[in-house]
């Protein structure tokens, strides 16, 4: 090591020690939360800020669209969150999901993603689960204790019964179509399920409901494009005998899942980009913001 590599790494070490002298200051003070947020008090108010941070909200699925989401709504307030997928993560998730790196490879996504989210905000309450969202395990879930539910569930079967379920609920559910084939992120937009046009997952959903006559007890809103481009790449990995996903007789997590992935049930494995699948969160997380802000505002008017 020469003399400047030296010098730089002593800098790093003694700026690191500082900041995390603050950090822990801050910590002991209860203000690391009020320096967090400062900015967006300034824009949201006092009231709003306490309503988020009251709010509990449960995420299906933090892949490329639902890890967004989830850091979203850590940096913008909300201090109650519960994530939930099955996977651990794959280099082929590296492409577009939040927590996914050459370093995280084979952790668990949903610990690797808490992690990242308690290095934002330490005091936050986020509870990780490594589950599988279906009939038989839609118990586990107790839906009715959330005031948001957000679906980012990719399976058909599942996402369907999750959007039965939660709108039986208290909760307001807002669920992402379909991310993938996606370029132009000026084509996507917000709309109620039923006016949702141009996606094939949409499509899809609202076939089963009629072809099963179960049928959403309410309206709720979706995240989609009417974008669909062809896959113009070959897939010789995902799905196939040479699918990179982590293999292992032993890893972490739930050993029933060590080994658990989703490319081998799929009928095509579509192409992803980051900035769509990132936009999808980024929006799902602004209608929960937005909906608590437009209804703290209401509750004031009504308390005047």
């Amino acid at each position: 090591m020469n003399k400047g590599t030296a010098v730089r790494q002593a800098d790093e070490k003694e700026n690191n020690r500082i900041i995390n002298k603050k950090i822990d200051r801050l910590q002991k003070d209860k203000g690391i939360e009020g320096a967090i947020f400062r900015r967006t008090e300034l824009l949201i108010g006092e009231e709003a800020m306490t309503e988020l941070s009251d709010k509990k909200v449960i995420i299906f699925g933090v892949g490329g669209v639902g890890s967004w989401c989830a850091e979203s709504l850590i940096r913008s307030g909300i201090r109650q969150l519960t994530i939930v997928d099955s996977d651990r993560v794959c280099i082929t998730n590296v492409n577009r999901q939040l927590m996914a790196t050459m370093r995280t490879i084979g952790q668990v996504k949903v610990d690797a993603l808490r992690e990242r989210l308690l290095s934002i905000n330490p005091q936050a309450d986020i509870m990780a689960m490594q589950r599988i969202f279906t009939k038989e395990t839609a118990e586990e879930f107790n839906l009715d204790s959330y005031d948001y539910i957000i679906d980012a569930i990719d399976s058909l079967s599942d996402k369907a019964l999750l959007i039965e379920l939660a709108c039986k609920t208290r909760a307001r559910l807002f669920s992402s179509m379909g991310a993938a084939l996606k370029m132009d992120p000026t084509r996507i937009h917000v709309a109620e399920f039923w006016k949702v046009t141009g996606d094939p997952l949409a499509r899809a959903l609202r076939n089963r409901f009629k072809r099963l006559k179960v049928f959403p007890k309410r309206k709720f809103q979706c995240v989609f494009s009417d974008e669909l481009l062809p896959n113009k790449g070959q897939n010789a990995t995902c799905g196939t005998g040479q699918c990179l996903c982590p293999k292992a007789k032993e890893g972490p997590g739930d050993p029933v899942l060590v080994n658990h992935e989703w490319c081998s049930s799929k009928a095509q494995i579509n192409g992803t980009l980051a900035h769509i699948t990132a936009i999808f969160g980024f929006m799902l997380a602004g209608l929960v913001m937005t909906d608590v802000v437009n209804s703290t505002i209401s509750q004031k008017g009504n308390n005047i």
